[in-house]
């Protein structure tokens, strides 16, 4: 049983032109009593991001706000704010998502582990609107390395749930240990960088059946318009953690390289499409030509695409009810009372 109760979590949030939700992100941090730091870094936004958060201030000297004239990206943003807090254990925040009250108290509860993650609610409408999350029958599970990358490959046909979307609260002193810090050549997959990182350098991953994370679903989220040379450096920088890892099992090393090929097929595929959109498709077959082993990956890839245009055409699945989440694990839910 944990005896200290005085706060000890920096909650980080990398803001870029978010002046319209980082006030409901700040609170929900504030909010929490395990929190002893909230850290902003204004990442070069153009809006009045910086005010907005000021003007959360609750005067308990808990939040900082850093300003970079220059925008790094999300990886270069939590790298500063790392540098300047102290809190022994870090939380990463996205600027358009909350907290649930009492999420880091069940987290902290556990012990053995250097990353601790709890469950994700997807809100599919306005945020605004009061809602709660279902209580789940208390479960921990611990994620290996295959556990982690193979859970990060999505499959077509399926609402994406990879496990790179849970935001783990992490001990600072191991990041310290094995110098840890985000890649910022990376500007998508950052976070699934740095666990896989953190997991070969034998970070114990924790899961609890406690939902305490909302993301706002936005149909406008970077996060489905990246840039193919994003898909390069992402599947570059996983070849090199697999080559340059001695220590990979036989069996961690080969799910590395099945979503490093993931992540290249993706990039392949964009890659055509590119090429498309500025010569057309003799530009696409001369560009095949010269490139064969991306040939599978663009023609799946197409197909693909047709076969859930098609899907999509058809009946319309209900959306989520309004007050309802979609939880990214799956879980037991625990009766109302």
């Amino acid at each position: 049983m944990r005896e200290d109760k005085s706060p000890e979590v920096c909650v980080v949030i990398a803001a870029k032109d978010a002046a319209d939700t980082i006030g409901r992100a700040i609170a929900s941090a504030l909010r929490e009593p395990e929190v002893a730091e909230v850290v902003v870094v204004d990442d070069g936004s153009s809006d009045g991001t910086a005010a907005a958060a000021s003007a959360c201030d609750d005067r308990s000297g808990r939040l900082a706000i850093v300003r970079l004239d220059q925008n790094l990206g999300p990886s270069g943003a939590r790298n500063r704010a790392i540098e300047v807090s102290r809190a022994p254990l870090i939380a990463v925040l996205d600027a358009d998502d909350f907290f649930f009250p009492g999420r880091f108290a069940a987290m902290i509860r556990e012990t053995d582990w250097d990353m601790i993650a709890d469950n994700i609610g997807f809100i599919h409408h306005d945020p605004s609107q009061p809602i709660e999350p279902d209580r789940f029958h208390a479960r921990t599970r611990s994620l290996s390395i295959r556990d982690f990358v193979d859970g990060n490959i999505s499959r077509r046909g399926r609402q994406r749930g990879e496990i790179g979307f849970l935001k783990p609260v992490m001990r600072r002193a191991f990041l310290e240990t094995h110098g840890l810090r985000y890649d910022e050549a990376l500007r998508l997959g950052e976070d699934y960088d740095l666990y896989l990182r953190a997991l070969i350098c034998g970070a114990r991953y924790k899961v609890i059946d406690h939902c305490g994370y909302a993301a706002v679903v936005r149909p406008n989220s970077l996060s489905g318009r990246h840039r193919t040379e994003d898909l390069r450096r992402l599947f570059q920088a996983e070849r090199k953690i697999r080559l340059s890892s001695p220590q990979l099992s036989p069996a961690d090393r080969a799910v590395i390289l099945r979503h490093e090929r993931h992540i290249k097929a993706r990039h392949d595929l964009r890659l055509a499409l590119d090429v498309k959109a500025r010569e057309g498709m003799s530009g696409v077959v001369r560009h095949l030509l010269a490139r064969p082993d991306a040939v599978p990956a663009v023609v799946s890839g197409v197909l693909s695409d047709k076969l859930e245009a098609r899907r999509a055409a058809g009946p319309v699945e209900p959306p989520v009810p309004v007050g309802k989440l979609r939880y990214l694990l799956p879980g037991v839910p625990v009766a109302q009372k």
